[in-house]
């Protein structure tokens, strides 16, 4: 029987137990993490033998069950699926902070899952998930170099730091870091228009919380941590090395000054090929083990050649300086039917960017254990098909790197988003990224930006996005601005910034290297700031204001009304608004605060529900000309409906200019009729005349 081990921290108040060695005992490691009501069980797994993959296979998934939260998953089926956005964008944030803390050369299945068993809504699971994954593998015999953790920070109404934030703790800033001892490792954040200096100042204070997180792996490794198990990477064949690097070492740097990505890939491709054939062919038979040596080094070489190239000569791979950005186009209108679009291409990436809008109907709901019930006018769908890269691939549905680059470009857009009161429509982006050399989902969210403004959205300002890199060793530290594709894989750090000239929107930073000074953060902050300066200068002069609205898009107009005339406006058993809807052809959704919005298919028809609810909640105005229907006739007059159950009584003697001696002479039941209403007496009795509404025309 293994022994429990239990630990506690306090952070900002608040109790983290951490327990070992009581639950899923089979795994290499598994930790129960429980703030208040809050508890998620981490395991993790591993293989014992290496695996034939180029690359480290790791899996991360984070799930949540409905139980946690007392409830049962709705629909027909009644249990948990495929995972929902929040979900796999929580498990993306956990591996893109994990990952780079495993051994290089590490290439063992390993798989890490996160079950939130139990949710009290004051805590965040994301948190006590990626906290629970770190101390799983810093306990397990799996190599892991050093614990992490994470925490997200809010900002409070007088503009100071906390973690965590409750909701409208977020709204200025919810920044998502993780943290090791000496570094951050991994940013996801979105702000309104937060000013690089404040950014800088949360990352300061969001590492500082999270450090007894990082002493108490320290500790639970000390007294419960497995042996970790002994893996190999082969040693570089030196001589294979020297036969390469001396006999194609020109070849490979001809290669890398093709500046067209297909070209040059393809160069490259050839050059691989030919070497791996001439020192891993023996008797016209390749010898594997020789080819993935070769290949190897062939990597290592192109590796050092591109990162000399930037160090000490600050020369890229297409000949650009470190600051420099790639032609920009941006155009609006691409497309016919959708009710925006644009394209921006920048270099080799481009991207297609339509709106469309719709209704309230429209609005995505979600239904999760955090997110009960709510739903959301504002979404950006981002697709990444195999041509954009000159790839054949199989479509098998959504990845998660859609779903991260999608959330990013969303977060960067959704702070300029007009009010429902201001602007009633559901909104949705969707972008297409036809062609890719790096910064794709950056290319989203200025493509994004045009859409918008082409639909008529009346955003509140334009947003650019920037794909930052970094390339250093022990000498030198190159910041890059709009990375390639090939800079992304061999560089240092990949560090997206959106925003307009007053600050940030959404910031995502992931560092392969051991840590980032303040210095050179603040420094790759200023290049972004500059380059996002020069794009937006472009698209505001692409499309400086909000067009037209587009005759394809519905029309949404909205209207405040008393909220004592809703029951009015509805009628018995929704008689009136029935019959609205059924005359005016328009669709009709009422709100509790006595919002009114009047969905259209076109501007005419939104104008006549609209004069028809004006008139149904109105009160009665002395000297009002309305458009009435008679209820009843007597010998004295004439009882009319001027509105929904409000009528006046049209005396005989005001029902013509001339004498009439009989009302049936002058009006008939049901007839439609034009009065005007003369006055109200103390008891509230309406008095109307038809003679002195001769000729005039209704005003309600």
């Amino acid at each position: 029987m293994t022994d429990t081990i239990r630990k506690e921290i306090e952070i900002a108040g608040r109790k983290i137990h951490l327990e070992v060695g009581r639950f899923a005992r089979q795994a290499n490691g598994a930790v129960m993490v429980t703030s208040g009501d809050t508890q998620v069980l981490v395991t993790v797994c591993g293989d014992s033998e290496d695996s034939d993959n180029s690359f480290f296979p790791l899996t991360v998934d984070y799930i949540e069950k409905f139980y946690a939260a007392g409830r049962i998953p709705g629909g027909y089926i009644k249990r948990e699926a495929k995972p929902s956005s929040q979900e796999m964008i929580t498990a993306r944030l956990i591996d893109r902070s994990l990952r780079p803390n495993f051994p290089e050369g590490f290439s063992r299945n390993t798989q890490v899952i996160c079950t939130v068993l139990s949710y009290g809504t004051k805590d965040d699971p994301a948190v006590l998930a990626l906290l629970g994954a770190s101390c799983a593998l810093t306990v397990s015999d799996i190599p892991f170099n050093a614990p992490i953790a994470g925490l997200r920070v809010g900002m409070g109404s007088a503009g100071e730091y906390m973690v965590f934030p409750a909701a409208q703790q977020t709204e200025a800033l919810d920044l998502f870091l993780a943290v090791k001892d000496g570094a951050i490792v991994m940013v996801e954040a979105s702000a309104s228009f937060l000013p690089e200096d404040k950014v800088l100042e949360a990352l300061k204070f969001g590492y500082k919380q999270a450090e007894p997180m990082l002493a108490v792996q320290d500790e639970l490794r000390s007294s419960c941590g497995k042996e970790k198990s002994a893996f190999t990477v082969a040693e570089v064949d030196a001589e294979m090395q020297e036969q390469i690097k001396s006999k194609y070492q020109s070849d490979l740097a001809t290669a890398l000054q093709v500046r067209a990505k297909t070209e040059r890939k393809k160069a490259l491709s050839e050059l691989k090929k030919s070497i791996c054939t001439e020192v891993a062919e023996v008797d016209g038979v390749i010898d594997e083990a020789k080819r993935k040596m070769a290949t190897r080094i062939f990597g290592e070489l192109m590796s050092a050649q591109v990162r000399e190239g930037i160090l000490h000569e600050k020369k890229r791979i297409d000949g650009r300086s470190p600051e420099d950005i790639r032609p920009i186009v941006c155009e609006t209108g691409v497309l016919k039917s959708p009710h925006g679009s644009s394209m921006f291409t920048r270099g080799e990436t481009q991207a297609i960017a339509t709106v469309t809008l719709g209704s309230g109907d429209d609005e995505q709901r979600m239904d999760t254990i955090i997110a009960q019930n709510s739903s959301s006018r504002f979404m950006l769908h981002y697709n990444f098909p195999p041509y954009s890269v000159g790839e054949t691939k199989r479509l098998i549905g959504l990845s998660r790197r859609e779903m991260g680059h999608g959330y990013l470009a969303e977060r960067a857009l959704q702070h300029v988003i007009p009010e429902a009161r201001d602007f009633g429509y559901t909104i949705r982006v969707v972008s297409e990224v036809l062609e890719s050399n790096g910064s794709s989902s950056m290319a989203s969210v200025c493509a994004g930006t045009m859409a918008l403004l082409h639909a008529g959205v009346p955003i509140k300002k334009h947003v650019a996005g920037i794909a930052m890199g970094l390339v250093c060793d022990s000498d030198n530290i190159v910041v890059l601005t709009d990375i390639l594709g090939d800079e992304d894989h061999l560089g240092d750090m990949d560090f997206k910034v959106c925003g307009d000239e007053d600050g940030i929107t959404a910031l995502q930073m992931d560092i392969k290297v051991d840590g980032l000074s303040q210095d050179t953060m603040r420094l790759a902050l200023e290049q972004a700031r500059q380059a996002r300066l020069a794009i937006l200068s472009q698209l505001k002069e692409t499309i400086p204001k909000p067009g037209e609205l587009s005759k394809n898009a519905p029309r949404i107009e909205s209207m405040k009304i008393n909220e004592s005339k809703i029951r009015d406006l509805i009628g018995p058993g929704g008689k009136v608004i029935k019959k609205l809807v059924a005359d005016s052809g328009a669709k009709i959704d009422i709100e509790d605060n006595g919002i009114v919005r009047i969905i259209s298919p076109d501007f005419e028809k939104a104008e006549m529900a609209k004069e028809m609810i004006r008139t149904i909640t109105s009160d009665p105005e002395v000297g009002g000309i309305y458009l009435g229907t008679v209820k009843r006739i007597t010998e004295f007059g004439a009882f009319i409906e001027i509105k929904t159950g409000t009528e006046g009584l049209c005396h005989i003697s005001q029902l013509d200019d001339k004498r009439v001696e009989k009302v049936e002479d002058v009006l008939k039941m049901g007839e439609k009729v034009i009065v005007k209403l003369t006055d109200i007496d103390r008891q509230g009795r309406l008095r109307l005349s038809r003679k002195e509404a001769i000729g005039q025309q209704p005003t309600f």
